[in-house]
């Protein structure tokens, strides 16, 4: 399955591979008990929540942000001990991804905002593939951040920081600070631009995941994205590899200016009188 990545222009070394196999058996057991996604949602996991979560390479392709890098381990973080159904890494990658992922390598330590990531999407698969991200995934549901922080601890991921927060309580000072935050799954664009686009430096983006219903957002989103400093660059559309072969787009939105300290208002208040 993993070959569909290259549809992504993602080539993943030997390591990474590993880490999946044990990220989905971790998925699985975890959801047995707290229902991260639903039983039939978890027949596709990789097609339908992995493979979408990774799309946002096809902006970081095309917008030159070629940040995909092979995942390392040196004998003292290498995670020996395991045991299954978790088996350890190997140091071994394909001279492919190797040659691959190096070409043309953006700046490291960029930072992303994964706003309502729910159980870890697309925050967790993107902590196993863009190494040279600082991730940041905040949710409000405590059991689910429990997860992401049980599986980055397993897997050894050490850039991703899980938060369990509402999203207009987030500290002030982290405002302004994010290149590029995201969101799936999480609300309509007009609500979700106010939640998302104080978190984003200005100049940096706000990647929406959303289906073929966009447009009908997107004329809704208009005073936001006027108040919000914030304009739309770009809509990337692809195709999950499911048998329904669903259509899907990220919104590609670029915050122009600075915006006014007063966003995001509360929730109710979001809710009740979007922009």
């Amino acid at each position: 399955m993993y070959n569909l990545l290259e549809n992504l222009d993602i080539h993943l070394s030997d390591n990474q591979i590993k880490l999946f196999n044990s990220y989905i058996e971790l998925f699985k057991e975890y959801n047995q008990n707290i229902n991260l996604i639903s039983k039939n949602d978890l027949n596709v996991l990789f097609e339908k929540h992995i493979f979408d979560s990774l799309s946002i390479n096809l902006f970081f392709k095309k917008y030159g942000h070629n940040l995909v890098s092979p995942t390392f381990f040196d004998d003292s973080s290498s995670p020996k001990n395991w045991g299954s159904p978790f088996q350890g890494a190997t140091q071994k990658f394909r001279s492919r991804s190797l040659s691959r992922n190096f070409l043309g390598q953006h700046k490291n330590n960029e930072k992303l905002l994964d706003i309502g990531t729910g159980g870890g999407f697309p925050s967790l698969p993107l902590s196993i593939v863009f190494k040279n991200l600082n991730i940041t995934a905040a949710d409000s549901i405590r059991k689910k951040i429990n997860f992401i922080s049980a599986a980055a601890q397993t897997l050894k991921l050490n850039n991703i920081t899980p938060l369990c927060i509402r999203i207009e309580d987030i500290d002030e000072h982290k405002k302004n600070s994010f290149d590029y935050v995201v969101s799936r799954a999480m609300a309509e664009l007009p609500m979700l631009l106010e939640y998302a686009i104080p978190f984003v430096k200005t100049g940096g983006y706000f990647i929406a995941y959303k289906s073929v219903k966009a447009e009908e957002e997107l004329i809704k989103s208009k005073n936001a994205l006027n108040t919000l400093n914030s304009i739309l660059i770009d809509k990337i559309e692809y195709t999950l590899p499911t048998i329904e072969a669903n259509k899907r787009v990220l919104l590609i939105i670029k915050k122009e200016k600075d915006i006014s300290s007063l966003y995001p208002r509360k929730n109710g208040i979001i809710k009740k009188n979007p922009l």
